[in-house]
């Protein structure tokens, strides 16, 4: 973990901030030798965790959901790449008085557990400062914050306090306990500032990776232009043609018209009815079912679709999650 001093020319707020590298007394020692010392634990939890928890928020993917901490006043949201799936997916982001807000999954990176989430709707969002200063070191005293088994608005996020026992090139291990839930969720030093993101439980509970902020840091631009990077088991590349809509549709004096759809499929799902008229997908007009198949051909299983259509003379929108065939 050599590049942690480094110039950030990017414009996150969070990052830009000036920053105190300070060490943790207790981080010498191999346990508490005192009362005083566990007071010392206590009181440096307890100074940063309002911060902490304000910014942390849960990832609601319709299916599922994760845990992200917010890392800009914009809200922009660091997370795991296997809870955020894949690149321009809607999301919910879920604050923690229970707030919903809509969102869109940027850029991530495959190989290594990292992604981000923009979240859409405009505000100025509590956020946490990154740890750019200072390289973790074994044995360091770090909290993890995570929405344990989904959102609970009145448990709150799940705080656990462990110690960094292991450092990889592009992986920290701690021996903290993490579940269902916790992917995505912000780990923190002691002073408060974010060193990784969850990635993944061990053989055992409290055997758990984490990605350092470090990997985010190298990849910043890329994720932000929303690119998806790398090949590796936390992500799958879309496939083009693999995006499956779940109606039949003909060409008539009419224009496009829905005569069939198949059940439990995307389109039904989404309230298309037989009789509409497709006017457009993703804002590509289609008047023929071979336009219809063009469009779709280049689409993924996952993907959103937003289709115009009109149905008894008015025109609407409906937007789905395209299916796999």
């Amino acid at each position: 973990m050599n590049k942690f001093f480094r110039t950030v020319g990017f414009g996150l707020v969070a990052l830009l901030m000036p920053t105190a590298v300070s060490a943790f007394p207790l981080n010498a020692k191999k346990a508490p030798e005192s009362q005083e010392d566990l007071a010392l634990i206590q009181e440096a939890l307890q100074s940063a965790l309002p911060q902490a928890k304000a910014a942390t928020v849960c990832v609601d993917l319709g299916e599922g959901t994760g845990s992200g901490v917010i890392v800009s006043k914009d809200g922009l949201v660091m997370t795991a790449a296997h809870v955020s799936t894949a690149v321009g997916k809607k999301v919910t982001i879920i604050m923690p008085d229970g707030t919903k807000l809509d969102a869109i999954t940027l850029g991530l990176v495959a190989s290594s557990d990292a992604a981000l989430i923009q979240i859409t709707e405009e505000g100025d969002y509590p956020f946490v400062e990154l740890n750019r200063l200072s390289a973790p070191e074994l044995g360091d005293w770090i909290f993890s914050v995570g929405h344990s088994g989904g959102f609970d608005e009145d448990r709150g996020a799940v705080v656990r306090l462990a110690r960094l026992v292991r450092i990889a090139n592009s992986t920290f291990q701690t021996d903290g306990t993490l579940i269902g839930g916790d992917s995505g969720g912000p780990l923190f030093d002691m002073e408060g500032r974010l060193i990784g993101i969850h990635s993944r439980v061990g053989p055992q509970l409290p055997v758990n990776m984490h990605v350092p902020v470090e990997v985010f840091l190298d990849n910043w631009d890329a994720m932000k232009a929303s690119e998806f990077i790398g090949e590796g088991p936390f992500a799958q590349k879309p496939i083009k043609g693999t995006g499956f809509l779940g109606l039949l549709s003909e060409g008539n004096e009419k224009g496009l018209e829905v005569v069939r759809i198949g059940q439990e499929t995307p389109a039904e799902i989404a309230g298309l009815e037989v009789g509409d008229l497709i006017r457009s997908l993703n804002g590509v007009e289609v008047k023929t079912r071979d336009e219809l198949k063009a469009v779709l051909a280049e689409m993924a299983t996952g993907q959103e679709l937003e289709i115009e259509i009109t149905r008894d003379g008015k025109d609407q929108k409906i937007s789905l999650e395209l299916g796999k065939r």
